[in-house]
């Protein structure tokens, strides 16, 4: 791909070092999911510096502003997560961290420096029709988005667009597709209820661990042996707790993992075969294998006329370019999808090419990827109220 042009024009400079300003001031105070009260305040006062009403459900909540266009037309929602993760950073940056244990590691800090860098441009010149500014919160966990959505966050809105920053691209570089973007993701458990017994005498128990590794080996063939391999899909066990004692057979073992597919007939196959595992091998070594399926975050699909807005956007900014496949991670935007149309993007955010990757404690974003995303947004916005959706 060609160089990219992504200088600001003057007239959006002062915009631009407002966006950098509170980037560093979201990402000085991280706080975790349902509890962004910090973060929301922030947000509500530069809301109201901007003059734009809004609606905040407390803490554990969100922010719905409105933004009144000039005249009647379309009404767009854009969408900006609030909470971060809890991880230690280790970037060095001046403005790091403030908070032991937590850290902006997702650049959620940025979406919310973007998505208010484009309300400022908005209005200041509004477009035909109203825009809704979404800031929601737990997108890392908690589904935060059902909470928006219960709160009427979509109420009226014709089309909703949302972007993630990513070192994968160059600062100035937009990922555009429709379809399906990110994955369908079930957390499940599994309890293996055994026998405890003395460690000399394994006939005289029912050893939960042994249990535990032959299920642990059932699982991961699910992926390689029973689903379609041109099906993207990944299962992962990240958490086993067994035993008290070199010596003591355990008789109790809870396996955690998480299931990424991005096909429902996959994600059916997958879970339909986590059962026939805990049957079989429940009933081989006369255990009691129990699952349970738990939270579950559906895949992001974008549609295809406002992904087509979302290129046209993209191009009027700088430069596009095409995911190759689905991302095997979860994004709670996909609640957002149910009922109204939208497009999820990705921005670009690395100057050199180098690549950190999300959720690591070095983590950071070349704060050019600000200027570019407010661009993107508003021009999303100004090309739907100009009648690109009709």
């Amino acid at each position: 791909m060609p160089d990219i042009d992504v200088t600001v024009a003057p007239r959006m400079e002062s915009t631009v070092a407002r966006m950098r300003e509170l980037r560093r001031t979201f990402h000085r105070r991280p706080e975790l999911a349902y509890e962004e009260v910090e973060t929301a305040r922030t947000v509500m006062t530069e809301l109201e510096r901007l003059g734009i009403p809004y609606e905040y459900g407390g803490k554990g909540g969100g922010i719905i502003a409105r933004l009144a266009g000039a005249g009647p037309g379309p009404r767009v929602a854009l969408r900006a997560e609030m909470d971060a993760l809890p991880c230690s950073e280790e970037t060095g940056l001046p403005f790091a961290s403030a908070v032991p244990g937590r850290m902006h590691a997702c650049g959620h800090d940025a979406h919310m420096a973007i998505v208010l860098g484009t309300a400022a441009r908005l209005a200041a010149d509004p477009p035909p029709g109203s825009v809704v500014l979404v800031f929601q919160p737990a997108e890392e966990s908690g589904n935060g988005a059902r909470v928006m959505v219960e709160a009427g966050a979509l109420e009226g809105v014709d089309a909703i667009f949302a972007g993630h920053v990513t070192t994968q691209y160059r600062v100035g570089e937009i990922m555009v597709a429709d379809g399906t973007i990110t994955a369908h993701s079930d957390r499940f458990s599994i309890e293996v209820h055994g026998e405890s017994g003395h460690g000399a005498r394994p006939h005289e128990a029912i050893d939960a661990v042994v249990v535990t590794g032959l299920l642990i080996t059932a699982i991961q063939s699910l992926v390689s042996r029973h689903v379609n391999p041109v099906s993207p899909s990944v299962v992962t066990i990240g958490s086993v707790h067994a035993g008290t004692a070199a010596n003591i057979i355990a008789g109790h073992a809870v396996l955690e993992g998480i299931i990424r597919t991005t096909r429902p007939d996959t994600r059916e196959e997958i879970i339909d075969g986590l059962r026939r595992a805990a049957r079989s091998l429940g009933e081989l070594y006369r255990a009691r294998i129990q699952l349970t399926l738990g939270e579950s975050c559906p895949a992001v699909v974008n549609t295809r006329r406002e992904a087509t807005v979302a290129a046209a956007a993209a191009r009027d900014v700088g430069g596009i370019v095409q995911q190759e496949h689905p991302s095997m991670g979860a994004e709670d935007f996909s609640y957002f999808l149910q009922d109204t149309p939208g497009c999820y993007v990705r921005f670009g955010a690395s100057a050199d090419g180098g690549y950190i990757p999300l959720h690591h404690p070095r983590f950071d974003v070349d704060e050019g990827v600000l200027a570019v995303g407010a661009r993107f947004f508003e021009r999303a916005v100004r090309r739907v109220a100009g009648g690109d959706l009709a």
